[in-house]
């Protein structure tokens, strides 16, 4: 049984080390290290061992990890997706208490004439200024329908909320765990003409940064709340501080405090805190150990965000060969006649395609000669070449 070194690159959650089988050590020696898992460290920089062949993010966020370079270097990189979802939705629906209802300004109020005598008194005076709305036959506009946005539907819909979602790209899995009472909105513009709050809930990548502009805020109905509960720069907060400042907007919810976020008028900052709990951080750490040793010790590539997913379940042959490579034409007959030539007989071949990158799986019946590595490596396109033999 093959000695793998793990390298935790933040603070990983116990329980979630605990799911590491035996033969699996955590080591302070990144260079010696077959995986790395990490949160938020940045690793924009970094320079890559050889050895690496894997890293998990315990998250769902992947900006801190440069994932072309490591596509380029045959290194995997997964992320967590859903495993903090409950989490963030408990956060989403204490952040529509928060829009509804001046609780933080209230908080403050009492703890500033905390000294005050007669404080009990004052305060049946002044919570007047602090009245709200209730949210029970309001309308919550949810802005991406994935793990999170599914959950914060849902439970909308239980607090006795409208609903409607928007998601072009909706999930069968998603759809399946959608309630059937959630409207489903054809355009962002018919969800913005009918929603008293609004929650974001989208990936952050090129097409969306930026996405919550001027001209959508422009559509949105007067007085509109909305939440960030995603990525600060899905928003773009120059033109959300202006209808902050006018009244368009009534309310910013957000989990990202920045320079320019922290000074906007009506908004309420939180410090990052979605995913901050006991559970989540055990969830998400859970997650990534199963993710890594599936593919150290069988090659399965599940929740990968630089290469395809392909789940060929456990090693039983003599021989497994796990090739990362480009997708460009003639390469599976190139491979598949390389191993012919050899005479290694092929048992199974499964294999994706990412964008650029494809991941080929093949099963032997014999083990391949130990140059063979090498020598598959030499055919144009080719990243990467493991073997795994099973345990």
């Amino acid at each position: 049984m093959k000695d793998r070194k793990i390298y935790c690159l933040n603070n990983i959650s116990e329980t979630g080390l605990s799911h590491f089988r035996e033969g699996y050590t955590v080591t302070d020696d990144i260079e010696q290290a077959s995986g790395i898992l990490v949160r938020s460290a940045d690793m924009l920089e970094m320079e890559f061992s050889p050895k690496l062949r894997a890293i998990a993010r315990a998250g769902a966020g992947v900006n801190n990890i440069p994932l072309d370079r490591c596509a380029e270097e045959g290194i995997v990189v997964f992320n967590t997706p859903g495993a903090n979802a409950n989490s963030v939705k408990e956060l989403v629906l204490a952040g529509l208490m928060l829009a509804a209802r001046d609780i933080v300004g209230g908080a403050a109020w009492v703890r500033d004439n905390a000294n005050e005598p007669g404080i009990k008194k004052a305060a049946e005076k002044a919570k007047k200024a602090f009245a709200g709305h209730e949210i029970q036959g309001k309308t919550l506009g949810v802005i991406g329908l994935g793990a999170i946005g599914v959950l914060v539907a849902n439970a909308a819909i239980d607090l006795g909320m409208n609903v409607y979602g928007y998601d072009p790209y909706l999930s069968v899995h998603s759809a399946w765990n959608l309630s059937s009472k959630v409207n489903y909105a054809a355009n962002l513009d018919d969800l913005y003409k009918v929603s008293d709050f609004l929650t974001i809930h989208v990936p952050y990548m090129d097409a969306t940064k930026g996405m919550i502009n001027a001209d959508g805020i422009a559509k949105m109905k007067d007085g509109v709340a909305f939440l960030n509960f995603a990525r600060d720069a899905l928003v773009d907060e120059e033109a959300m501080a202006k209808a902050l400042e006018s009244g368009k907007v009534r309310v910013y919810v957000t989990d990202f405090p920045n320079d320019l976020s922290v000074k906007m008028k009506n908004a309420v900052v939180l410090p990052h805190i979605g995913a901050s709990t006991e559970e989540a951080e055990d969830n998400c750490a859970i997650m990534a150990v199963k993710e890594m040793q599936d593919y150290l010790d069988n090659g399965n590539i599940i929740h990968s965000v630089n290469y395809p997913d392909l789940n060929a379940g456990i090693c039983n042959s003599a021989s497994r060969v796990a090739i990362l490579h480009r997708n460009i034409p003639n390469m599976l007959s190139q491979i598949t006649a390389f191993f012919g030539k050899n005479s290694l007989n092929i048992e199974n071949l499964s294999s994706k395609v990412k964008g650029e990158y494809e991941y080929t799986l093949i099963d032997l019946s014999s083990r391949m000669p130990e140059d063979t590595e090498e020598r598959l490596k030499e055919i144009e396109g080719v990243l990467r070449v493991r073997q795994i033999y099973s345990v």
